[in-house]
């Protein structure tokens, strides 16, 4: 998903490293852009590491060198939430959040939908014979698609909560 629709945008804005890259920031760490540049198609991004682990220390610049600026953005997200509350988290929360976050059809509901209704329309077609299989197959897998769209939607509003919990817990407020 693109987020920018030109690398200009990015300059001085925080984001959130959502993808693996030899030789860049780790997932899950906060870069602040400093400059960038399209040459062609090519993107290349200069950054800094705002919030650091062991493995990167403050001040200290980066240059990465992107496709295009789908590639940036596959690469890093805005994430205004995990930037300001950054210290309240483990790289590990953070890591967990970014994968429920990045959840969608195509790779979460999908292949359960997929699955499962080969399951259900094996047995009902196979032990319930006739009309009745067809029905209670039809009716299955109807239940197994709401199913697995209300399983990603409450996943990433518990995420959601469980960040905020853990953000509040230092103010005192407690969210239910």
């Amino acid at each position: 998903m693109n987020y920018l629709l030109n690398i200009d945008e990015a300059i001085d804005r925080k984001f959130l490293v959502t993808k693996a890259m030899k030789g860049q920031a780790d997932i899950g760490t906060i870069i602040h852009v400093m400059d960038a540049e399209q040459q062609g198609q090519a993107v290349i991004v200069y950054y800094r590491v705002t919030r650091y682990n062991e493995k990167f220390h403050d001040y200290q610049d980066y240059t990465a060198k992107f496709e295009n600026l789908a590639a940036f953005c596959k690469w890093a997200q805005p994430d205004n939430f995990i930037a300001r509350n950054y210290e309240c988290f483990s790289i590990r929360d953070i890591q967990h959040y970014i994968k429920i976050k990045n959840r969608n059809f195509a790779s979460f509901c999908l292949p359960i939908i997929l699955i499962a209704a080969i399951i259900i329309w094996v047995v009902a077609l196979f032990v319930v014979k006739g009309i009745a299989g067809i029905i209670i197959g039809a009716v299955l897998t109807l239940v197994v698609i709401i199913g697995a769209f209300s399983l990603l939607k409450m996943q990433k509003k518990k995420e959601k909560m469980r960040l905020y919990r853990k953000v509040s817990a230092g103010w005192g407020v407690v969210f239910e």
